[in-house]
Formats: C-alpha cells, sequence, structure tokens
C-alpha cells in the first residue's frame, strides 16, 4: 500500500493522479474530507481507502506492515494563522509521528517542507543542511516547517529513504478550493473576468519597480514528477529545494495569463497591506543544484507555457488533474 496525506488537497490530489498514471492504484489517502468542494479533486482517481487524518495515526501504527511508500504533502498552511499550537499540532507534531512510525517500520519517507523556511532570505535559497539552524522563517507557519526539518537532521534513527522539499510558489490544476491562499494565477482569471483587469501590488523597495516582484513558480506537474521520481530512485536522503530554479515577475505570471486568455493585458496597482508589508519577500529563486546531482533531468516547465496548460485545461472549464 502507499499512502498520501494531503490527499485532497492540491498537490495531494495531483500526486493521486500521477500515481495512478504509474499504473498505482492501491492508495490509502488521508486527509479531512468534510469540505466537498475539496473533494472533487479525487474525481475520477483510483484508490483503496480513505481515512481522516484524526484516526489515520491509530490505523497505521496496525498496519504500517503492509505499507510501501509513504508521500506526507497534508499540512496546515495558510500562512496568516498566527496561533502557533495549531501548527505544533498538525505539522510539527504529526510529521514527527509518522517518521517514526516509517522509521520503526522500514518505510521509505516523502514529505513537504517549504520554502517558507527561508523567511526574507537572508542566507540565500541553496538547500544546505548547514544552514537550516539558522533561518528565520516570517511566519508560524514557516517556523513550523523549518522546526521539523531540524528535527528530522537531528535524528539518529530514520527510514530508509527519506526526503524533505523545500516546495517555492507552486501553481496549477486542484488548487480552486485554497481561497486566498491560492496562486496568483488563480485570483487572476477570477478578476479577469470580473473586470477585464487585474491588480497587483506595488513595490515599496526601490530596488524594485511596480510588479517586478520576483518569484520562483513552479508548476504542480513538476513537483510531482519529482517526488515520484525520488521515491523510486532512493538515491540520497535529505532536504531539497522544490522550484523552477528561476525567478520571474508577478507582471510576467500575470501578462501570460492574460495571454493565455487571449485578452490585452490590463494591470494595475495597489499599495501593499501595511500588515504584511514589512514581511514582504520581493525575491525567491531555488537552487536546484542538489536535485539535479541526484540524477533528476527533466526540464521544468517555463512560465509561459505551464500557465496557458493551467488556464486553458483547467481554470476556464474547471477541469481536474
Amino acid at each position: 500500500m502507499i499512502i498520501v496525506t494531503g490527499a485532497a488537497g492540491f498537490i495531494g490530489s495531483v500526486l493521486v493522479g500521477k500515481l495512478n498514471s504509474l499504473d498505482k492504484s492501491n492508495l490509502i489517502l488521508v486527509d479531512d474530507f468534510s469540505n466537498d468542494e475539496k473533494n472533487k479533486n479525487l474525481y475520477n482517481k483510483q484508490f483503496t481507502q480513505q481515512i481522516d487524518r484524526s484516526e489515520f495515526i491509530e490505523w497505521f501504527m496496525k498496519n504500517a506492515e503492509s505499507v510501501s511508500e509513504f508521500y506526507h504533502i497534508g499540512a496546515r498552511t495558510d500562512t496568516t494563522e498566527f496561533n502557533v499550537e495549531i501548527f505544533n499540532e498538525l505539522n510539527l507534531n504529526y510529521t514527527k509521528d509518522l517518521w517514526n512510525i516509517c522509521t520503526d517500520n522500514s518505510i521509505p519517507f516523502v514529505y513537504a517542507s517549504s520554502a517558507a523556511t527561508y523567511g526574507m532570505g537572508e542566507l540565500g535559497f541553496e538547500d544546505n543542511h548547514d544552514i537550516i539552524d539558522d533561518l528565520v522563517p516570517l511566519n508560524p507557519y514557516g517556523e513550523s516547517k523549518n522546526d521539523f526539518d531540524k528535527w528530522a537532521l537531528k535524528q539518529e534513527s530514520y527510514p530508509p529513504f527519506w526526503a524533505g522539499f523545500k516546495f517555492f510558489n507552486v501553481y496549477g490544476p486542484n488548487e480552486f478550493h485554497k481561497s486566498r491562499m491560492a496562486s496568483v494565477i488563480f485570483h487572476a482569471v477570477n478578476q479577469i473576468s470580473a473586470t477585464n483587469g487585474m491588480k497587483l501590488f506595488k513595490s515599496h523597495n526601490p530596488k524594485y519597480k511596480d510588479g517586478e516582484q520576483l518569484r520562483d513558480f513552479v508548476y504542480v506537474k513538476d513537483v510531482v514528477e519529482v517526488l515520484t521520481f525520488m521515491m523510486e530512485s532512493k538515491k540520497q536522503s535529505g532536504i531539497y529545494n522544490l522550484g523552477s530554479g528561476k525567478a520571474r515577475t508577478f507582471k510576467d505570471l500575470v501578462e501570460a495569463t492574460f495571454s493565455a486568455r487571449n485578452i490585452k493585458s490590463n494591470i494595475s496597482y495597489i499599495d501593499t497591506p501595511i500588515d504584511i508589508r514589512d514581511k514582504y519577500q520581493y525575491f525567491t529563486e531555488a537552487d536546484m543544484q542538489k536535485l539535479k546531482t541526484v540524477g533528476y533531468k527533466k526540464p521544468f516547465t517555463n512560465l509561459e507555457d505551464g500557465v496557458k496548460d493551467y488556464v486553458q485545461n483547467y481554470l476556464i472549464d474547471k477541469k481536474y488533474y
């Protein structure tokens, strides 16, 4: 059996589809399945069983000997949530329990970390284990992800293979349920449909023009290619970046969205809200050399092609991956 947590969510559901395409259907899906809208992400997917996350640890302890692979994608990902106890429970301690059971039963373990661990990027964006203790995330979500990364690196007992992935700005199908946490592309399509225009945040940093703040946008289809490659190859345990490796501007992103809709670009700028302005990142870019050194050779989808595929083949007709 293969476990996927966060299976009804954005990346988790696309991963389930990818595993199905690899003729893997003996899947145990774990999530909070109370959201009927989110559950639409599992339409036409093949799996064996769904288990609520609150009941899963008990089930896993009883059935671990039958599990061959574990993908832990589930997490509380709301960067505007500041209740540390929620993150300690759902992101940190829950993941520790999964790690320990996988260790005791020799189950390969792949889990989702986050580029939010890098904070303002003061130490750069290299997935070097030596800097993880010194990283300063900007919010409790990023702290919870970094706390687990630090804990994992200190363990003397660990799964036979394990890899944590620092996801950068992931976009693509199956994110419709994420509300304000969905990608700018998702919001742009809705805003363009309603107003024929798109508003972006102004730059409050003299080094960057309005709309030229930079992010590493990575297509979700590329993300699941990497996850399944690492689980199959089991080359080298550790913590890895998972971005495209090339920073692009928000202006590029939105212009690609207008182009995908065959609508003339119409971008205006509004002030960045005061409450997030001092923690706003102006640049992120994944150093992807580490992943390449373990043999991952597939090219990442360029921004224009990824946006076109997402908008034209999924968003306009509300299809699922």
